[in-house]
């Protein structure tokens, strides 16, 4: 059998990572195995960035790249079909895996189903109910085509029976990002906090640090000092990111939330923002950079690499974020997380639910309450059903068992 998966832009290698994995340990217990493709459409084109990440989750190069980079959703869309098309006439794959909910994922199911090949989809059944977001418009054209709907939880199961998907073709797996997780958690552990600040520091971010940044570990406790902020210690530290349109291609929100965050998170605690280049081009647009670069306590990265997110996300005191892939993070790592979203496909990830997180949106008012009520709250992470390593092998049980 020949399996073709695909991934398009960041969040997908750490959704394809366990599922190479889960293919070569099938193959080593099976004959015939399975002769499995990589295809990497180039949405995200920063291959540096790109090769970072494939490095450090050991994802070995993709056996083809189709090098779409930018452009608008309808060109990457358009550009990624009709170059995708000539992959799968050329090398005739049994089934399509795509994973998630970019533009890659909508464009590669549909070229698929047209050429008349079995469709996978990991992450099905995810909703939002917010048409604005081309995420959602992705994931309902994808989970309309799919042959085999690999659902990472109950209520992402019942979203899809709602919209009159036969049973047959829904089948519960768990949460495929955790199978990642689990499996780095030793590697991020390992990294030192100090070093993880000191290593990515935006340049302007640290022009104010005098002779220099001091960072050291004592008696178990770590701290980054710079003359303008220390973080460590017991009082804690804040993590920081925010990407999404809504928060920051406007400046009547992005300017609310930068004084928030600067007069009132970093008058708690440091503020650790790794922050990414969609968000600092519309703070200088807008006039905001100089209030966010001279700030006391605000601590400015620039883009991180996975491992070390995630051990800022296992030290942090609190998370505020618009990712969904973080928002699952905190279920598990116990990270009180305000999700500064009004709507989330991941329900599973909210406090009603079990879960971390709070939904905020980008009113004052109502983050300002949720934080301050976070500040009194401890860890407690929350496991959510098969979300325990093993998705990605029941993955490939799934399809194979088709």
């Amino acid at each position: 059998m020949k399996v073709m998966s695909v991934v398009g832009a960041r969040p997908n290698f750490m959704k394809i990572a366990p599922f190479i994995r889960a293919v070569e340990a099938y193959n080593q217990e099976n004959e015939p195995g399975i002769a499995h493709i990589l295809v990497h459409t180039g949405q995200h084109y920063d291959d540096r960035m790109n090769r970072a990440f494939f490095e450090a989750l050991d994802i070995p190069d993709a056996d083809i790249n189709l090098g779409i980079g930018s452009g608008s959703h309808a060109e990457q869309v358009g550009q990624t079909m009709i170059a995708f098309e000539k992959v799968v006439q050329e090398e005739k794959p049994d089934w399509v895996v795509v994973v998630g909910d970019v533009n890659a994922t909508c464009a590669c199911s549909i070229t698929a189903k047209k050429e008349l090949v079995r469709l996978a989809h990991i992450e099905a059944g995810l909703r939002s109910r917010d048409m604005s977001m081309p995420e959602e418009i992705n994931r309902l054209v994808t989970d309309r085509l799919a042959d085999l709907l690999l659902t990472p939880d109950r209520l992402s199961g019942e979203n899809l029976r709602s919209e009159g998907v036969p049973e047959e073709r829904i089948c519960f797996v768990g949460n495929i990002m955790i199978d990642t997780l689990e499996a780095q958690r030793g590697k991020a552990e390992g990294l030192e906090l100090g070093g993880v600040i000191e290593g990515y520091l935006h340049e302007d971010g640290s022009r104010w640090s005098g002779d220099g940044i001091q960072w050291s570990v004592v008696g178990g406790q770590w701290s980054v000092d710079s003359g303008r902020w220390a973080v460590g210690g017991d009082e804690g530290f804040a993590v920081m990111t925010m990407h999404r349109p809504s928060n920051v291609d406007f400046p009547d929100v992005l300017g609310p939330l930068v004084d928030f965050l600067c007069d009132e998170v970093c008058g708690e605690m440091p503020l650790v923002w790794p922050i990414h280049p969609r968000t600092e081009g519309n703070l200088k647009k807008f006039g905001l950079w100089q209030k966010v670069v001279g700030t006391k306590n605000m601590v400015l990265l620039n883009p991180v690499g996975y491992h070390e997110m995630l051990r800022l996300n296992m030290a942090a005191r609190v998370m505020l974020t618009d990712s969904g892939g973080l928002q699952e993070e905190c279920c598990v790592l116990g990270t009180p997380c305000l999700t500064l979203r009004w709507n989330t496909e991941r329900p599973v990830t909210l406090k009603e639910h079990g879960g971390a997180s709070v939904l905020v949106g980008n009113e004052i008012g109502r983050l300002r309450k949720a934080f301050r009520q976070t500040l009194n709250e401890e860890r407690r992470p929350a496991r959510p059903e098969l979300w325990d390593g093993r998705t990605a092998e029941r993955c490939v049980q799934a399809i194979c068992g088709r």
